[in-house]
């Protein structure tokens, strides 16, 4: 469960330090996945698939290690969790065909766009307006959007199509979100990656199949850092901080994706950004860090 309060309840809390850094490392690794996908010599959604494959055995061994059964899982439970995987699998595939058309910060925040869509969503399940920060946030994400997307189409349309590509996944990702919430109360944290590897990987590699993609890689260390970096590291230690941290906590820590991302991007293939687009990132970001907040 996730503890009420701000980052300085957290950092007086004898593992505060420890918990903050395995967040900011889980944020950082997500963020690098993106270069190892534009690396890859296989398609995007092949490098998806074995994003999923090749963590699933240390999953496993991490699953039964914490004591969390990975049978036994209540039949509605286990048909919300295949829908999401299916969901979350289409996620994967939309975000790394964006990241192979737009610069790497861009893909990263309108990959995370689905904080905000769950944010209007409560909104509207329960039937109340958004207070007056929260009407702010909303207006900076369409702001900051608005503003990415344009700098997107003067470079080329390859571009903004990378940027609704990734906005694309960002919903998916929120469907996949939405339709596990109420698997994780019956399936713990670890067994829940587990299940979601084993729905999703099917599709991926069948989409993957269908698509043409070269699957098999001549190269697999791109492919090997990606399963590292996004799958174990990243996903393990947010999935981890959630149930330990803050929302607010969280929601800021969310920034130093989109800032990893874009640095990556510039040291490894050379992407510029200007003032605007640092202006658009930051209020899209900021936008994002509340809308996580909020949800806690």
């Amino acid at each position: 469960m996730e503890k009420e309060g701000g980052l300085e309840e957290t950092l007086a809390q004898p593992r505060g330090w420890l918990l903050l850094l395995a967040l900011l490392a889980g944020n950082i690794a997500l963020a690098l996945g993106a270069s190892f996908v534009r690396l890859a010599d296989t398609g995007p959604v092949s490098a998806a698939f074995w994003r999923l494959f090749l963590a699933l055995p240390f999953l496993i061994l991490l699953a039964r290690g914490m004591g969390q059964p990975l049978g036994g899982i209540p039949r509605k439970a286990m048909a919300l969790v295949a829908l999401g995987s299916v969901a979350f699998a289409f996620d994967l595939a939309l975000w790394h065909f964006g990241i192979g058309y737009t610069r790497l910060g861009n893909a990263t925040l309108f990959g995370n766009a689905g904080s905000i869509v769950l944010m209007i969503w409560g909104f509207i399940v329960a039937r109340m307006l958004p207070r007056p920060f929260e009407w702010f946030a909303m207006i900076c994400a369409l702001a900051g959007a608005g503003i990415l997307m344009g700098r997107s189409l003067e470079i080329s349309g390859a571009t903004l199509l990378g940027d609704l590509l990734s906005l694309g996944a960002g919903l998916l990702y929120a469907v996949y979100l939405l339709t596990l919430q109420g698997a994780r109360k019956a399936i713990g944290s670890s067994s829940l990656l587990v299940w979601v590897s084993v729905f999703g990987c099917p599709v991926l590699l069948l989409y993957a199949w269908l698509m043409g993609e070269p699957i098999w890689p001549g190269d697999w260390r791109p492919i090997i850092a990606l399963a590292f970096t996004s799958q174990l590291v990243g996903q393990g230690l947010i999935v981890f901080s959630l149930r330990h941290l803050p929302p607010l906590v969280i929601g800021l820590a969310l920034l130093t994706q989109p800032a990893v991302a874009a640095l990556s991007g510039y040291l490894a293939f050379g992407e510029v950004l200007t003032v605007l687009d640092v202006v658009g990132m930051a209020m899209l970001g900021a936008s994002l860090a509340v809308a996580r907040a909020r949800r806690g």
